[in-house]
Protein backbone atom coordinates (compact mmCIF):
# COMPACT_ATOMS: atom_id res chain seq x y z
CA UNK A 1 0.00 0.00 0.00
CA UNK A 2 2.01 3.37 -0.70
CA UNK A 3 1.53 6.23 1.24
CA UNK A 4 -0.99 8.09 -0.76
CA UNK A 5 -3.54 5.70 -0.37
CA UNK A 6 -2.80 5.51 3.16
CA UNK A 7 -3.40 9.33 3.72
CA UNK A 8 -6.41 8.53 2.34
CA UNK A 9 -8.00 5.46 4.14
CA UNK A 10 -6.67 7.32 7.37
CA UNK A 11 -5.96 10.91 7.24
CA UNK A 12 -10.01 11.41 6.44
CA UNK A 13 -10.67 12.98 10.20
CA UNK A 14 -7.65 15.51 10.22
CA UNK A 15 -5.75 17.73 8.27
CA UNK A 16 -2.05 16.51 7.19
CA UNK A 17 0.48 19.07 8.29
CA UNK A 18 3.42 20.27 5.60
CA UNK A 19 6.65 19.73 7.32
CA UNK A 20 7.17 23.27 7.84
CA UNK A 21 3.71 23.04 10.15
CA UNK A 22 5.42 19.73 11.91
CA UNK A 23 8.08 22.05 12.67
CA UNK A 24 6.37 24.68 14.00
CA UNK A 25 4.11 22.45 15.48
CA UNK A 26 7.19 21.35 17.92
CA UNK A 27 7.29 24.47 19.61
CA UNK A 28 3.38 25.14 19.46
CA UNK A 29 2.68 24.40 23.44
CA UNK A 30 -0.80 25.62 23.34
CA UNK A 31 -2.33 23.57 20.51
CA UNK A 32 -2.90 26.23 18.08
CA UNK A 33 -2.05 24.49 15.39
CA UNK A 34 -3.66 21.71 15.26
CA UNK A 35 -6.95 21.55 12.44
CA UNK A 36 -9.32 18.75 11.39
CA UNK A 37 -11.36 18.12 8.52
CA UNK A 38 -14.93 19.00 8.54
CA UNK A 39 -17.58 16.68 8.16
CA UNK A 40 -21.59 17.13 7.67
CA UNK A 41 -22.35 16.03 11.18
CA UNK A 42 -20.94 13.46 14.10
CA UNK A 43 -22.78 10.66 12.28
CA UNK A 44 -21.07 11.72 9.03
CA UNK A 45 -17.71 11.49 10.76
CA UNK A 46 -18.26 8.52 12.45
CA UNK A 47 -19.51 6.40 9.35
CA UNK A 48 -16.18 7.51 7.84
CA UNK A 49 -14.12 6.29 10.52
CA UNK A 50 -15.70 2.81 10.63
CA UNK A 51 -15.72 2.45 6.40
CA UNK A 52 -12.26 3.32 7.09
CA UNK A 53 -11.39 0.91 10.01
CA UNK A 54 -13.10 -1.96 8.55
CA UNK A 55 -11.07 -1.11 4.61
CA UNK A 56 -7.86 -1.51 6.93
CA UNK A 57 -9.18 -4.68 8.44
CA UNK A 58 -9.71 -6.22 5.00
CA UNK A 59 -6.11 -4.89 3.54
CA UNK A 60 -4.52 -6.43 6.83
CA UNK A 61 -6.93 -9.98 5.90
CA UNK A 62 -5.66 -9.50 2.12
CA UNK A 63 -2.16 -9.59 3.05
CA UNK A 64 -2.03 -12.66 6.16
CA UNK A 65 -4.18 -14.53 3.68
CA UNK A 66 -1.75 -13.82 0.79
CA UNK A 67 1.24 -14.50 3.34
CA UNK A 68 -0.01 -17.02 4.33
CA UNK A 69 -0.80 -18.41 1.21
CA UNK A 70 2.83 -17.85 -0.23
CA UNK A 71 5.00 -19.63 3.26
CA UNK A 72 2.71 -22.52 2.78
CA UNK A 73 2.07 -22.76 -1.10
CA UNK A 74 3.99 -26.56 -0.94
CA UNK A 75 1.54 -27.74 1.53
CA UNK A 76 -1.33 -26.41 0.06
CA UNK A 77 -0.16 -27.64 -4.00
CA UNK A 78 0.67 -31.08 -2.45
CA UNK A 79 -2.45 -31.70 0.11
Amino acid sequence: MNENSLTEQFGLLYAAPTFLEGVARSIDIGDTLTEYNGSESGAAADLQALRSDWLAIGNDLRQSITQFEQDHAKQLNHG
